[in-house]
């Protein structure tokens, strides 16, 4: 109930002045990401073994799905390169009906976790993560379309790596009316992006090389028949459901649900920084779980948000969830009015404007950032979840990166985290006038994280010279500490109470007491122990030792002056 209160909310927001001039501005937004939209849809279609209506009808229903429920204004959704390499692998090992039902289990998979808020946790992937999954499938939708550009029909594959090495092995005939068709429509998709960048390159590629290849009757395949319906004759029912094969399938539906979450998301951030509009990421994974439900009866494939669509919707002025909705009645129109014109187009020229479209897929950008800045641990996450993407399952080189970046990031992390033990410096306290300090009273200064990657280091590091009687331990840059962490920071405060020592802690930010508190850090040197920081820890130990004398040095209540009023303390190594 209160996912719908949420939602009726931000629908009023965007709805809140809509008129007709607004609604203009939708459709002719809508008519150009369908432009855009219907070359990648009959392309995404096919490269995923399936059928160019099988992209179309996608598109159509995703469009009207998620633009209705969407949980932002600007969101362009339908087939994708990363479902195209995913379908890959569904399609050889469970079949046209298997990539049905994983399409539904994935739909579900993603309703449950918009109903439970996961859409907030995709921002803990890491950059390399997605960065090398974004450049391994590109890698992936390239070499699919190596059949289609070389003429040629050759076995499927479970993997990238398993398609390359199968070339090897097959005998084939190539057709180089098909390279030259795909290099053309490289060519002219380059030309359309130097020289006139505001058109939709796709669709003038496509068109060209249609008249082109229809002119001069060349011997190459084309889409062939495009079925004036959106119900496919190869579709999802009750009475085909792979029951037999469920785990398998809701396997593969978990890769779909991961894939659609992860693209729909980070399109959906970057969309709301491009346009300044609010975006639930929540909403927006139900949305795109309704999407996924509903296409497979209907014959569609695995659906997601695109972050091309989304832009050139922005960048056309879209206002509303309407421009969303506009775009698919528009390429629903396409199926009736342009069927003839869309069977003809040669299935070479749309392996070029997938080829061209993997190259834009990969983060050249961020590749580039990784290489100047000269980082390991990127480049890491980036090669292994890239290699394992073509080597592997998708959702296991999700799962392989994020371990591999776990890893670094914990390396790194331990290797940062730090202890410096000191005396107190007098030189160092101006404004405490102190003849000078006992030398049995040590300052440890902690930085870093605490937890189980560094423990073992930490505990060496805090462990003190029989002649300390009282640290002060400083804690202002200790962000964190797990359980691991505390036991040893509690054992190396024990170890000094135990031998009749004082402990001080300063700095400790609350988050890092509330751990303290439960381990019995706080039960074991009581409250009045914690300080705002170490000058004020100092202040009161010298205050101490001045009124009472020290407890092993008594030579030290004679030697030390008593402190005057406003005294502050000291200054740390480093200031």
């Amino acid at each position: 109930m209160a996912r719908w209160s949420i939602f009726l909310q931000l629908l009023r927001r965007e709805f809140a002045d809509y008129n007709g001039i607004r609604f203009r501005q939708d459709l002719f937004a809508g008519i150009t990401v369908a432009a855009v939209c219907l070359p990648l849809a009959l392309a995404y279609g096919i490269a995923g073994g399936m059928t160019a209506a099988a992209g179309l009808v996608t598109a159509i229903f995703a469009g009207i799905i998620t633009g209705a429920l969407g949980g932002t204004s600007f969101q362009m959704s339908g087939p994708t390169g990363a479902m195209s390499a995913v379908l890959l692998v569904i399609l050889h090992r469970n079949g046209i009906i298997g990539v049905y039902g994983a399409t539904l289990m994935g739909g579900m998979f993603l309703v449950l976790m918009g109903v439970f808020r996961f859409g907030h946790y995709v921002v803990y992937i890491p950059t390399p993560v997605i960065t090398g999954f974004t450049c391994g499938i590109a890698l992936i939708i390239g070499i699919s379309q190596l059949d289609p550009m070389l003429g040629v029909h050759t076995p499927s594959a479970e993997t990238g790596i398993g398609k390359i090495l199968g070339y090897g092995t097959n005998t084939y005939t190539v057709n180089f009316i098909a390279i030259g068709m795909t290099i053309a429509t490289i060519v002219v998709l380059w030309l359309c992006n130097r020289l006139f960048p505001r058109i939709p390159d796709a669709l003038v590629a496509m068109g060209i090389m249609t008249a082109i290849s229809w002119v001069l009757a060349l011997p190459i395949d084309r889409i062939t028949v495009l079925p004036h319906t959106i119900l496919l004759q190869d579709h999802l029912s009750f009475n085909t459901i792979p029951w037999a094969a469920f785990s398998d399938i809701s396997a593969a539906g978990i890769t779909i649900a991961l894939l659609a979450a992860i693209e729909s998301l980070m399109t959906g951030t970057a969309g709301a920084a491009m346009s300044g509009k609010p975006f639930d990421p929540d909403q927006e994974l139900i949305a795109q779980g309704a999407a996924n439900m509903v296409v497979p009866w209907f014959g569609g494939v695995p659906s997601s948000a695109a972050i091309s669509r989304t832009a050139v919707a922005i960048r056309s002025g879209a206002q509303t969830r309407v421009t969303s909705i506009m775009h698919a009645l528009v390429l629903l129109a396409g199926i009736f009015l342009l069927g003839p014109l869309i069977a003809a187009i040669p299935i070479s020229a749309l392996a070029g404007v997938l080829l061209w479209t993997a190259w834009n897929m990969c983060d050249w950008q961020t590749l580039r950032r990784f290489w100047h800045a000269k980082l390991t641990h990127p480049w890491v996450g980036v090669l292994v979840t890239l290699g394992a993407t073509v080597v592997l399952d998708l959702s296991q080189a999700i799962v392989i990166g994020i371990a591999v970046s776990a890893l670094a990031h914990l390396r790194h992390a331990s290797e940062a985290a730090s202890v410096t033990v000191t005396t107190v410096d007098a030189t160092r306290m101006p404004t405490a006038h102190y003849a000078s300090t006992c030398p049995g009273v040590r300052i440890a200064y902690i930085n870093g994280a605490l937890f189980f990657g560094n423990a073992v280091a930490i505990r060496e590091q805090l462990a003190q010279d029989d002649d300390c009687h009282t640290l002060v331990i400083s804690m202002r840059g200790v962000p964190s500490l797990d359980m691991q962490g505390a036991d040893v920071l509690h054992d190396a405060i024990r170890r000094l109470l135990g031998n009749d020592g004082i402990v001080y802690l300063a700095g400790v930010q609350p988050g890092v007491r509330t751990v303290l508190d439960k381990v019995g850090v706080t039960r074991d040197i009581g409250e009045t122990q914690y300080n705002w920081d170490v000058a004020s820890a100092i202040q009161r130990i010298h205050d101490e030792i001045a009124m009472h004398g020290c407890l092993r040095c008594e030579e030290c209540a004679t030697q030390i002056a008593r402190p005057t009023a406003g005294d502050t303390g000291i200054h740390p190594p480093g200031g």
